[in-house]
């Protein structure tokens, strides 16, 4: 059975026939999507090769989204799922992202709209383990400790270092570089004062609907510091934001986070913390963008690369911690 025979299964039969169905771009994943027009309305066919291989008590993206539903933040509303297909049908809602909506606010109103949505994410970091349900304790089990936060760091060697930009780097400046990652992935594995993340809270996986943000691509959430899902909407690979509105919202996220009692992190270390973690973040995505580029023949992301390494050059000034790091990836850095 092929794509489209697959999500004709999860109508109707009398509707199948009427049914118009359009690739749509997807992420940076083995994910295909598809819009889906019947005459009931339109919808998402997401299909995902990992629904097969799980069951509906362990596929993290039904688990998730039950989680983040029952606490009020919104997601996509699910229709139909196929685990033998792969075939999950979802709310459409609609094609305006968070990065598509940016320039045609002003100041005030792009403001307000960040302040929403790190509103929307203390809201997240606010969610604990469902004692009546156990499957929700997944996404609990899960965190960036150092074997996470090296596996990213050695995707950005291999397909960043060894792959994209090769040669700029020789093999003793890659193993020195190596022993600095594993240094800042030591001082950001603190779990007391880890909260629940998205762990991809970029502008293209917020979309509008209405005026109402909703949240997608949420099925790798997982513990972290809080620090984590702000630094990827704050230090958007996507979104370029001004440095006085970063650190007024990175202000304001910490706090919420105090507000709310989320940390005992006073501001500076909140700030210090923030930073190194946007280092990590940034070189992570750096080798996904690499990896598409170079492995998967995917060029829709090499204009990312530049722009995201770009953002390293202020924490390494920043933070000493980061200096000897800096200085090996100069030959990268634009």
């Amino acid at each position: 059975m092929d794509a489209l025979d697959s999500i004709r299964q999860l109508y109707p039969p009398g509707e199948r026939s009427n049914l118009d169905i359009q690739n749509i771009k997807g992420d940076a994943s083995t994910r295909r999507y598809f819009r889906v027009k019947s005459p009931r309305g339109s919808a998402i066919a997401c299909i995902d090769p990992a629904f097969c291989d799980a069951t509906l008590g362990s596929y993290p993206f039904l688990i998730v989204h039950d989680l983040f539903a029952c606490h009020d933040i919104r997601v996509p509303e699910v229709y139909e799922t196929s685990g033998d297909t792969g075939v999950l049908l979802l709310e459409d809602c609609g094609n305006l992202m968070l990065q598509d909506e940016i320039p045609q606010l002003d100041a005030d109103q792009l403001s307000a709209r960040y302040r929403q949505i790190i509103d929307l994410l203390v809201r997240i970091q606010s969610i604990r383990p469902d004692e009546k349900t156990p499957e929700s304790g997944i996404p609990f089990s899960l965190s960036f400790d150092e074997e996470k936060l090296m596996f990213e760091f050695d995707f950005f060697i291999e397909h960043a270092l060894r792959g994209y930009f090769a040669e700029r780097l020789d093999g003793r400046a890659i193993a020195e570089l190596r022993g600095e990652f594993l240094a800042i992935a030591r001082l950001l594995v603190l779990p007391e004062h880890f909260v629940l993340n998205h762990r991809d809270l970029h502008s293209r996986n917020i979309m509008l609907s209405g005026d109402e943000p909703v949240v997608i691509d949420f099925q790798d959430a997982r513990l972290g510091l809080p620090q984590y899902d702000a630094v990827s909407l704050l230090r958007d690979s996507y979104v370029r934001l001004d440095l006085e509105l970063v650190d007024e919202l990175k202000r304001y996220h910490f706090d919420q986070l105090v507000r709310h009692n989320l940390t005992t992190m006073d501001e500076a270390e909140y700030f210090r913390l923030f930073d190194l973690m946007a280092f990590q973040r940034n070189v992570k995505a750096v080798g996904t963008f690499c990896y598409q580029t170079t492995v998967i023949g995917n060029r829709a992301f090499e204009p990312c690369i530049a722009p995201t390494l770009a953002y390293l050059r202020e924490y390494i000034d920043a933070r000493p911690e980061l200096a000897t790091a800096g200085r090996l990836l100069e030959p990268i850095i634009p």
